[in-house]
């Protein structure tokens, strides 16, 4: 499909800098199966969900990705041979390299060494990394001086929280965001962008689900930050998803399958929920234990195998994101709810609100 099907125009202030507080005081925009929409709150989600449902989290936790570096090569006069490098962290390849996206990427090269927190307190030594494989649009495989828990706390030590670049473009990271950018069920350390449907939810609106019979079940996609990359190709057949390690535990997935059989629904809160649990789905719905890495690229003419609703937020124009809430509930419905959110003041991206979508295919 073109991928000028999916652009739209948004304007600049519905880019939401901050999240509401409180998380569940968030807009949500519900489009249920029978094509009609409607304006509520996320702490209507009690109301608006049926007893029985599975909501489905992705409990990954943000690590602090982005790091700022010094390019050394040897052999140069003083100075000559230094570049300030930024490299984000994207997808851990063994317990002592990262795959990375690096700017300006043609400052590096194979066998650069290049030295992270550099001028930090004495106590915060800087990390060292050489560029071991370097391949098109910045990205790069990292080899870092220290390997497993050693490299996480130095990561840890000299990282920074890597921002969405729609908001880091507009304001430096605070203490703030540290809290904010994080769910408050995120146990497994490995992402570098939130799972930010997630961000909505309180202890206090957990409670209420599971006050009205909602159930939850949590899996673990470290989303990487290709997720926030551009669609360049001109059809989404030429476009290439970046991979993403996930796990959906055999327990969960045992309990899921018990729940379709019951005909009660699974609700993914969030894309990268959706895609894990598409990613572990066999043809007939049935999901399988699973841990690996997934690519899954969801545009409309797939078909939906686990997942009967959607909780996300709203995405950018032309993203792999717009493409798959479009395979989820149709391009031209889409399109609609989207004029609407814009018309209506809903605020986007990753601190702005929600929807809850269902399938058309879905019985209500």
């Amino acid at each position: 499909m073109k991928v000028d099907l999916f652009d739209f125009e948004l304007p600049e202030d519905r880019i939401a800098l901050r999240p509401a507080v409180p998380r569940e005081a968030a807009r949500l925009l519900h489009l249920p199966a029978d094509g009609s929409v409607s304006d509520r709150r996320v702490d209507d989600l009690p109301s608006l969900l049926r007893k029985g449902d599975v909501l489905v989290f992705n409990d990954t936790k943000v690590i602090p990705a982005r790091l700022d570096g010094l390019r050394r090569r040897e052999g140069q006069r003083d100075g000559e041979g230094v570049a300030a490098i930024e490299a984000t962290l994207h997808l851990r390849e063994t317990p002592d390299s990262w795959r990375s996206f690096v700017r300006p990427a043609k400052r590096v090269r194979m066998g650069d060494r290049i030295e992270f927190g550099v001028g930090q307190a004495d106590e915060n030594p800087p990390l060292s990394a050489v560029v071991a494989e370097k391949g098109e649009g910045g990205e790069v495989v990292l080899r870092f001086d220290r390997s497993g828990a050693d490299l996480d706390v130095g990561i840890a030590l000299v990282g920074h929280l890597p921002l969405p670049p729609y908001i880091a473009s507009k304001r430096p990271e605070d203490d703030q965001d540290r809290a904010d950018y994080q769910t408050i069920y995120a146990r497994h350390d490995g992402a570098v962008a939130a799972p930010t449907a997630g961000l909505h939810f309180t202890p206090e609106l957990s409670g209420r689900l599971e006050a009205a019979g909602i159930a939850s079940e949590y899996l673990t996609l470290h989303v990487g930050a290709g997720t926030f990359l551009p669609v360049k190709a001109d059809d989404t057949a030429a476009h290439r998803m970046h991979a993403e390690i996930g796990l959906l535990d055999e327990r969960v997935a045992a309990r899921l399958n018990t729940a379709k059989r019951e005909g009660r629904r699974i609700v993914a809160v969030g894309t990268t929920s959706l895609r894990l649990l598409e990613s572990a789905a066999d043809e007939d719905g049935t999901l399988r234990p699973f841990q690996a890495p997934t690519s899954i690229f969801i545009t409309p003419g797939y078909r939906f195998r686990a997942v009967d609703a959607l909780m996300t937020n709203f995405h950018l124009p032309r993203s792999t994101l717009f493409m798959l809430v479009s395979a989820f509930c149709g391009l031209e419905r889409m399109k609609a709810a989207y004029d609407h959110a814009i018309a209506s003041g809903y605020r986007f991206y990753s601190y702005g609100d929600a929807s809850l979508l269902e399938r058309m295919d879905i019985e209500t």
